[in-house]
């Protein structure tokens, strides 16, 4: 990989020749427009435009898989070409500016009018262009260090319900968790600063608590509280999480933006937990957006902590193995294998429970992970801190090589859970 140079892997589809998209899209995407213009010198060229690197030929599809109005105007048919290509880009057009290395690579070539369908698949950085972005703070060795746990996945839950608590019950509920064990707690995407808890009150409320359960133990119980807002207003939040002993804030990454996370993360000490809601708009149609693999690229360059991948065989659209390919594309530095401190801690979620937790460490087995399960911790049978030891039951019986079916002979709170959300 050329320290000068990144690369961009596509799927494209066209009724034309795939080989001449390719320049087509190195050309938009770089110094180029439909015509020459003046200015445009070869030494310019030379410098600044987009190369197309290698062109795979794939399977035809049998039906164009987007709408384009301007095909349709040139009554354009045939055979719809699939290839995978790779275009490098000159590091130089993007210095050190995230918005445009997003707008380089996943800008317009989603919209040219050669295509039926354009998906980024991945993206590859030298370690020097890495170098030039944001890293994380605390990452998964930090996030342990955080909240004193040295092995073993960090067992965690959303506030459920989603919306519609006070403060104060808020607090009152991560009290009792703090009192079950949990590891980490986080708001839910949806409650940000409501009427019924505005995030001030909500903070101190929870705040109280967990610094009552600290003193108490000495467990440090990691709290991401849901800062999304205008950017002045979560540079506040966030100052008030961290004169409150927090140690964690949580930001929808899509909706707050490049710009604003990664200036969070600039003004702050605390771990930046990343919530991916939206993806889907990116990557549920195949031929179009974008794998996870480039989406967690750009957002850990804005030095995020953590990043959602789902859960598996969990409530959501994603397959087992999306999810698995998900967590792994965290656990993967971005630029040098060896810099172990360039990853995030993958999160887990949506429909998890103790049933999923030993399928979850196949696919982690360094345990390097946030585990949480919001329903399957505080819709339990015997209540949230049976929830929580379930999960700690489940987790003993990974580590001692047993069987969930054997380990529930001994363990109730298992058993309860296998019986309740088994079926």
């Amino acid at each position: 990989m050329m320290a000068d140079r990144l690369e961009a892997t596509y799927l494209i589809e066209t009724p034309l020749d795939p080989a001449k998209v390719a320049e087509v899209l190195a050309g938009e995407q770089s110094s180029g427009t439909f015509v020459r213009v003046a200015g445009e010198t070869d030494d310019l060229r030379a410098r600044s435009r987009a190369t197309v690197e290698r062109i795979e030929t794939l399977e035809p599809a049998a039906t164009p898989s987007l709408p384009n109005a301007l095909l349709d105007r040139k009554r354009t048919d045939g055979v719809w070409h699939r290839a995978r290509v790779t275009v490098s880009f000159p590091t130089a057009n993007i210095g050190t500016n995230l918005p445009t290395l997003a707008a380089t690579v996943a800008g317009n070539l989603y919209d040219l009018g050669e295509t039926t369908g354009v998906r980024l698949e991945h993206i590859r950085l030298s370690p020097e262009f890495r170098a030039r972005f944001e890293r994380p703070r605390h990452g998964v060795a930090g996030t342990r260090a955080l909240t004193g746990v040295a092995e073993g996945p960090l067992i965690g839950t959303i506030i459920k319900p989603n919306v519609g608590l006070s403060a104060e019950a808020t607090g009152d509920l991560v009290g009792d968790l703090c009192a079950a064990g949990i590891d980490f707690i986080k708001d839910d995407e949806v409650c940000a600063d409501p009427a019924h808890a505005p995030i001030g009150e909500r903070i101190r409320a929870v705040m109280d608590r967990v610094r009552r359960w600290r003193d108490r133990t000495g467990k440090a119980v990691m709290v991401a509280f849901n800062i999304s807002d205008e950017h002045e207003a979560m540079r506040r939040h966030a100052e008030l999480v961290a004169r409150e002993g927090g140690s964690c804030v949580m930001m929808s990454l899509n909706w707050c933006g490049f710009s604003s996370v990664q200036a969070i993360r600039r003004e702050t000490g605390l771990a930046v937990h990343g919530h991916r809601n939206g993806f889907g708009m990116f990557s549920r149609a195949p031929a179009l957006g974008m794998d996870f693999q480039p989406y967690q690229l750009l957002w850990r360059l804005a030095g995020v902590d953590h990043m959602h991948v789902h859960g598996l065989q969990g409530k959501f659209s994603q397959s087992d193995d999306e999810v698995r390919t998900s967590a792994r594309d965290c656990l993967t530095p971005l630029a040098d294998p060896n810099d172990l401190d360039d990853r995030v801690m993958p999160a887990f979620s949506s429909g998890q429970w103790a049933g999923t937790l030993p399928i979850t460490l196949e696919t982690v087995p360094s345990a390097d992970l946030l585990f949480m399960a919001g329903g399957g911790i505080l819709a339990h049978p015997g209540g949230a801190a049976a929830g929580v030891r379930s999960l700690h039951q489940a987790w003993d019986a990974v580590r001692t090589g047993q069987s969930l079916t054997t380990a529930a002979l001994t363990s109730p709170e298992l058993r309860d859970a296998l019986a309740f959300f088994g079926h």
